[in-house]
């Protein structure tokens, strides 16, 4: 045996040694949360977008193409994936209440894992802060210690963006020298730093660890380092497909994004509210910026896995990837979420397994080595797997805790307020293992949003609870986008499922922008009937679902069309 040879013996014989003593450990968990970040990404089929790392991570992971958010908006949809229940177990449309004394004392997915012996820890944006956390994040149940939140957060909303006069503004956007921000950093940049030495902390302790990392970016304001608007040359930049108000479009669904228009750049537009379009010119910038902070938060996360190469811990962590929610970038004339449309609801989700979705790495070799964007843009990976069929931000508390061994939630029964541990999500574990079918009809991702009247106001992207007159209710199955908007009872929780506001149905295969109402073309007097028929006890999804079956078979024999 040659001395090649004996090394590569020697190399295979220590593999082997690793992989089984991997066996015997549980495995750790590094959870990766975006802020506002819609599938604008490589790995999701955009040519525009930089994100070389989380592309990375995708070709080692598996990659859920279909995943939705339950509402689209921070609080109530991370209240909703950590628990593993919908807004309308949470109770939480707003920021202004704690689950655990609104609704019910339900268990987190941190929480889950920190009562299996983990040591739990949050970093950045996770639960959203303030009262919809208890001020604390919601520590210490679902935390081993007090989270981490960075410094220089405080100033995101501050005066921090120069403007063409040379003073400080209170922009949306907002490219900045870092080097002239407080403390010369911005908060990911903090939070980063934060993540990777708790990750040296843990590198040597017995212990499995989960820790959640929440960026803040793309979310509002664009606050990011200015070099990365040179990867978006503006000239280079395109507008929505599609930036009019549909025509067939219920005023009720409408978000008038009165966030955006409270930046002081945007309030200089003198844009009409509520349709009001901003000049074109802006949009570009608008989307660069959006595109810009996509690419900053794509270094970050590069960052943190590189840790994990260095510390030796890939071949041990799960490793998720997803978002609270999308943003519209002028598609259907709105920005912001606040919406039940896809550009709102749906989110990347991948998922990296070590020894499932990817082979364990070679002693010494990176599985995820650090690509700098801005010195190496250009990067293409195929992604390891795809699972096209819908799936919901629900499902990843029982798909986590499975693919890590840890016990899986049982599914919650109807009326689950007293119950503190189970999931109205599915487990997706069984995903990893078979190989996706094909199309799967039977799968459906349920998404709502609040309105607090019928016509676009003031208040109609973030109503509070007390002033929430109609709920929309959303269905999203492989071929169709199906909304009603129905008369809802804030003090009783209740909707009233014959008190209709307004109605929205998109056939996917000829409208993937969801820009074609077909609503109020269909005849409801029969399908009406059908529904009173029902037993009162029957759910609105359900409902909802036989409504949608009702539609669309009419329009298969009236059309021949899916």
């Amino acid at each position: 045996m040659n001395p090649g040879d004996f090394t590569k013996l020697f190399l295979l014989l220590l593999r082997l040694r690793t992989l089984a003593a991997a066996g015997t450990e549980r495995m750790n968990v590094l959870f990766i949360m975006a802020d506002d970040l819609r599938t604008s990404l490589g790995c999701y089929g955009d040519t525009l977008v930089k994100s070389p790392n989380i592309d990375q991570l995708a070709s080692r992971s598996q990659v859920f193409l279909n995943a939705y958010a339950q509402q689209a908006v921070c609080a109530p949809s991370r209240t909703s994936m950590l628990t593993s229940r919908r807004p309308d177990t949470t109770r939480l449309y707003d920021f202004n209440s704690y689950w655990r004394v609104h609704s019910g004392n339900y268990t987190t997915l941190p929480q889950h894992f920190k009562s299996k012996g983990y040591y739990t820890m949050s970093v950045g944006k996770v639960f959203h802060p303030g009262i919809a956390s208890n001020h604390t994040d919601d520590y210490p149940y679902s935390w081993s210690i007090p989270a981490y939140h960075p410094f220089s957060f405080r100033f995101e909303k501050e005066k921090m963006c120069k403007g063409e006069d040379g003073k400080l503004h209170a922009n949306l956007l907002c490219a900045v020298n870092v080097t002239e921000q407080p403390g010369g950093t911005l908060p990911d940049l903090e939070s980063t730093d934060e993540a990777v030495r708790l990750l040296k902390s843990r590198a040597s302790d017995g212990a499995p660890f989960f820790l959640a990392v929440g960026f803040h970016k793309p979310h509002i304001p664009f606050r990011i380092p200015q070099e990365y608007l040179s990867l978006y040359p503006l000239d280079k930049m395109t507008l929505a497909p599609d930036p009019d108000v549909p025509k067939l479009l219920p005023p009720v669904a409408y978000n008038p994004w009165t966030d955006v228009r409270k930046r002081e750049d945007v309030q200089k537009l003198n844009v009409s509210f509520p349709y009001g379009p901003i000049p074109k010119d802006f949009q570009l910038r608008i989307r660069q910026h959006y595109y810009a902070a996509v690419s900053f938060m794509d270094t970050q996360v590069g960052r943190l896995l590189s840790a994990l190469d260095a510390l030796g811990l890939t071949d041990s962590t799960m490793v998720v990837f997803t978002s609270d929610h999308g943003w519209s970038l002028g598609e259907h004339g709105e920005w912001a979420k606040y919406s039940n449309f896809d550009v709102a609801t749906r989110v990347p989700l991948i998922m990296f397994v070590p020894g499932v979705t990817a082979a364990s790495s070679w002693p010494g070799e990176p599985t995820f080595p650090f690509i700098d964007v801005l010195s190496k843009p250009e990067h293409i990976f195929t992604n390891a797997k795809v699972i096209r069929n819908v799936v919901e931000l629900v499902d990843v508390f029982p798909t986590v805790s499975d693919m890590t061994g840890i016990p899986t939630p049982q599914y919650c029964p109807d009326v689950s307020l007293q119950v503190e541990l189970c999931t109205e999500g599915r487990n997706l574990a069984y995903t990893f293992h078979q190989k996706e079918s094909g199309k799967n009809a039977e799968l459906i991702a349920f998404s709502q949003y609040p309105r607090p009247a019928d016509a676009p106001q003031n208040n109609s992207d973030l109503p509070d609870l007390q002033d929430i007159k109609v709920m929309g209710y959303s269905l999203r199955d492989w071929d169709y986008r199906y909304t009603l908007w129905l008369g809802f009872n804030p003090r009783s929780f209740q909707v009233n499922v014959s008190d209709v506001h307004g109605g929205e149905l998109y056939i996917l295969a000829d409208d993937p922008g969801q820009d074609k109402n077909i609503y109020s073309g269909l005849d409801h007097s029969m399908m009406m009937k059908k529904m009173a028929s029902l037993p009162h006890d029957v759910s609105l999804w359900t409902r909802m679902r036989l409504q949608l079956y009702h539609h669309t078979a009419g329009l298969k024999t009236n059309t021949g069309k899916v």
